[in-house]
């Protein structure tokens, strides 16, 4: 998984630090200023209340702890009108620490049950707003000691999770306790009786907005007699008796907007709603499949009344509202939020209409319906842009949440809508989500930056958040102390480290060391963080420069404590491909070693082999697979237990995805360049699921499997046990017909090493009796191999250009032939001496198929420009190789290919200047 996003907002160092400007106050700052600095604790007291306005509450009581002027400062009862608890594990014992601030609190936010149950604490008598989410597990009697606490309440919001254990009875416990109730929004009850809405009509005589939402029964009759009732919405509520709520509802006096989306309402309803209430001015109807689906339906017949469905052109529609609709369109809720001619039935009309449209279109894009595409493209994605600049802070929360969620096909496999999100880009949403993340207010900063996050998997709208400076912020939230801020800035870093072109800019914005802070921050208690957190660092750690930043950062150590100590399968999943990619830059950097020096590492990725999750045993095998390439990890992960693991997760992947079987059959690869390991993953029984992962359809498993068994024939116990275990046919397959050339490469490799004589000698000592038991015919076996290794060399074979070559051997036709055979990533392959030794001694067997395919491996191995070119040369020379190779070049019985691959041979050990006069 990847994802991005970028922006530049203070930086520490040189470089000039942004920082809000309040030209009210520069005239008081200046004068306490000498010579660059600037004598705080001078600063009037206004002034430092009207610093401490400008922060949220937890930066405000960091900034109270400095002084204690400041400390008494920072209570002012004008600094506490408003609190924000959803961030925080609100306690009792918080809660009461906070008490003393708390007396002229207005407006209370809080998230879950055990918040609720502590805001008795805070012994805010005065509240009048509370909104609660997460309400699933509050019951009635929270609810009702809440509510007698505090009877000034005017205005009480629920949701928009289901509030399961809340019924009738809390509702009527609000109607007795808050006479002064004007708003009363709700969510998920399951019935709502008449007796309830019979008391909110007795005792709540200034309540105009109710909100029972999703619900599952409603008493239409009691409804109907709530008098004062302004705007109502039933959205989302199922059993409604249609026709009772159009023949009751419509005589409310006061009933100005209704809001019925989601629901199963008939067209004849809301025409009898319409064309029968005398106060009503807009009828919210979205999503209602029985009314859409009514094609005789005509919604433009009710004068002075306003119809918002899915058919309508809901932007014109509320631009009716307005006397002068002349420059009114797409820019509706900004023309009326700038208009200089206040009208306070229109403002509530609009204020209302923000709070129901972006709750209904976050439950149509939670939704995920089929269908929607033209809504969502034509208007849908507009609506959501226009609330996203809503003076109301909750209805900015929701529609950037919409933002996050519409363009979401499959959260699972983090796949999006493109054309949705580029919809977004081209309306102008990336400069509104970065303007919302860089806002104080934490609640809007999280949603922010995660529908950033999301529309960022696609790389063009990644490109546009870049280059409006998303990184930068992004990275400046990642440090933020509100673990949800965090956790969304992470995942946004995460999606756009995906491109190539956006990892220097994060590691530039400090990226990095932020990322890797938040392990350490949230090392418990913290999944979704965590996960999103080493998701980046994994993507990062692919770039080799990068890879050194979060080396130097601590990444080493944060990722590995996570693959040690954290459950969380997505975490576990992301620590070892972060750890993997550390560890595949071998050649130009430490950190594979560092990986495999760091306390526990090898064991926690070891022991991750037997996840039950198959991404996490993935990339645990492919960090073992990279860490392999170092000698002193390579012994240390067998003395871990690798090589058991490793055995026992290739034995149980014959069903795996491709990924999973590539790297198990990779790691055990890795582990069997050492012949001790060689000869453990044979004795474990690592030969037969090789053999199986060898047919394999995919060529990346290919590949490895040939490799893991090129390695293990070397030891002739081993080869042996391939023949009698049926690898002969599978190798052969793989010879002739994988679309690798590698794999081919490989699998001839390994069918050469079981028949260049050793193993024949180790079979006839007698140690091993299996092949008897099983049938086996070695004769017949070699036969196939060599004839397939034959084939597999030819065809690297140009008749004409060997002859020329044969000609003149001059450095030209040399060339030409080289090119022809060359295998490109033969290059990356690293052989032991005895490795190359074996395919020296092979020009002198009596077999010319051998004596063609070791001249064609040595060629392989000594091209120039490969990695380990240089090595294999100076193998070569130091064991006397150019004499062997002369003499199979001059042979008059050895093959034309033979000789031909042996004098290329000698040239490369030319080319690298290291054959001594002999």
């Amino acid at each position: 998984m990847s994802r991005r996003v970028r922006r530049k907002v203070a930086r520490k160092g040189k470089e000039k630090v942004v920082l809000p400007s309040y030209p009210e106050i520069e005239d008081e700052v200046s004068g306490s200023e000498y010579n660059g600095f600037v004598d705080w604790t001078g600063l009037p007291d206004d002034t430092v209340i009207q610093l401490f306005s400008c922060l949220n509450d937890r930066d405000r009581a960091s900034l109270a702890s400095t002084c204690k002027t400041w400390r008494v400062l920072g209570i002012s009862p004008c600094l506490w009108t408003s609190l924000d608890l959803r961030a925080h594990k609100c306690n009792d014992a918080m809660a009461s620490s906070l008490a003393s601030r708390c007396v002229n609190l207005k407006k209370l936010r809080f998230r879950g049950a055990e918040s609720a149950d502590a805001i008795l604490h805070l012994q805010a008598r005065n509240l009048r707003e509370i909104s609660g989410d997460y309400c699933r597990k509050i019951t009635d009697a929270t609810l009702s000691v809440i509510v007698a606490r505090h009877e000034a309440l005017e205005s009480l919001q629920l949701g928009p999770d289901f509030c399961e254990r809340i019924s009738s009875d809390a509702i009527k416990a609000i109607a007795f306790c808050c006479p002064k109730l004007k708003k009363l929004r709700l969510s998920g009850i399951r019935d709502v009786h008449a007796d309830a809405i019979n008391a909110l009509t007795k005792h709540c005589p200034n309540l105009t907005d109710i909100g029972f939402i999703d619900c599952l029964n409603i008493d239409e009759m009691a409804m109907g007699n709530v008098v004062s009732v302004r705007f109502l919405s039933v959205a989302g509520t199922s059993n409604m008796k249609w026709g009772v709520v159009s023949h009751l509802w419509h005589k409310l006096p006061n009933l100005t907007g209704l809001d019925v989306s989601r629901t199963d309402i008939s067209s004849a309803a809301v025409s009898r709603l319409l064309s029968s209430s005398q106060s009503l001015k807009v009828l919210c109807a979205l999503n209602c499949p029985e009314l859409e689906g009514d094609t005789n339906f005509a919604p433009r017949k009710y004068k002075n009344k306003l119809l918002l469905a899915l058919f309508t052109d809901i932007l014109k529609e509320l631009a009716l509202l307005f006397v002068d609709i002349t420059k009114k369109g797409k820019n509706v809720f900004l023309d009326w939020r700038n208009s200089m001619n206040k009208d306070k039935t229109l403002d509530d009309i609009m204020t209302w209409l923000e709070w129901i449209l972006s709750h209904t279109l976050l439950r149509i894009a939670e939704s995920n319906q089929q269908g929607l595409d033209a809504f969502w493209l034509k208007q849908g994605a507009t609506l959501l842009l226009n609330l996203m600049q809503s003076s109301q802070e909750d209805v900015q929360e929701r529609a950037a949440t919409g933002l996050a969620t519409f363009v979401v096909i499959d959260d699972e496999n983090a796949s999006i809508d493109c054309g949705r999100a580029e919809a977004v880009m081209r309306d102008g949403g990336i400069r509104l989500l970065l303007n919302l993340a860089r806002s104080w207010r934490e609640g809007l900063q999280s949603e922010a930056a995660k529908a950033i996050a999301n529309l960022s998997v696609n790389a063009n709208v990644a490109k546009a958040v870049a280059e409006e400076g998303g990184i930068d912020i992004l990275a400046g939230l990642a440090r933020s102390m509100n673990r949800l801020v965090a956790e969304e800035a992470a995942g946004g870093l995460w999606n756009l480290s995906v491109g190539e072109e956006h990892k220097g800019a994060i590691a530039e914005a400090g990226g990095v060391k932020a990322l890797v802070d938040l392990i350490f921050k949230w090392s418990s208690g913290g999944d979704g963080v965590l996960e999103r957190a080493a998701g980046a660092l994994a993507n990062l750690a692919a770039d080799d420069k990068c890879s050194t930043e979060v080396a130097v950062a601590g990444g080493v150590h944060a990722l590995v404590m996570l693959a040690r100590n954290c459950k969380f399968e997505g975490v576990q999943e992301q620590a070892a491909r972060a750890l993997a990619n550390l560890a595949a830059h071998g050649d130009s950097n430490s950190n594979n070693a560092a990986v495999g020096q760091e306390a526990g590492a090898l064991e926690a990725l070891v022991q991750l082999t037997q996840s039950p999750h198959e991404g996490v045993r993935q990339e645990a095998a492919g960090a073992l697979w990279n860490l392999s390439f170092d000698d002193r990890n390579r012994e240390a992960i067998a003395a871990a237990g690798g090589v058991e693991a490793l055995v026992a997760l290739a034995q149980g992947c014959s069903n795996a995805s491709p990924g999973l079987q590539e790297r198990a059959a990779g790691a055990l690869w890795g582990l069997s360049v050492s012949e001790a390991n060689s000869i453990a993953i044979g004795r474990e029984g690592g030969v037969v699921p090789l053999i199986a992962l060898a047919r394999s359809e995919a060529a990346d498993v290919h590949e490895t499997a040939a490799g893991a068994l090129w390695n293990l024939a070397f030891n002739p116990g081993n080869a042996l046990r391939i023949v009698e275990e049926g690898g002969v046919p599978a190798l052969v397959h793989l010879c002739s017909s994988s679309v690798s050339k590698m794999a081919r490469f490989m699998a001839a490799l390994a069918l050469a090493y079981m028949f260049d004589g050793r193993m024949d000698e180790y079979a006839l000592v007698g140690i091993s009796s299996e092949s008897i038991s099983k049938g086996v015919s070695l004769d017949g076996a070699r036969r196939m191999a060599l004839k397939h290794i034959e084939t597999f060399v030819l065809t690297f074979s140009d008749p004409q250009t060997f002859s020329a070559a044969a000609a003149s051997s001059a450095p030209a036709a040399l060339a030409q032939v080289t090119e022809g055979a060359r295998i490109q990533e033969a290059g990356h392959l690293r052989c032991s001496g005895a490795e190359i030794g074996r395919f020296v001694a092979m020009l002198r067997n009596p077999s010319s198929v051998l004596k063609s395919c070791a001249a064609f491996a040595l060629l392989q191995f000594t091209i120039p420009g490969g990695r380990h070119a240089m090595h294999h040369a100076s193998l070569m020379q130091n064991g006397g190789a150019a004499r062997v190779l002369r003499a199979a070049a001059a042979a008059a019985t050895a093959p034309l290919e033979a000789k031909i691959f042996a004098k290329i041979v000698l040239r490369n050990l030319e080319h690298h200047h290291m054959e001594p006069s002999l």
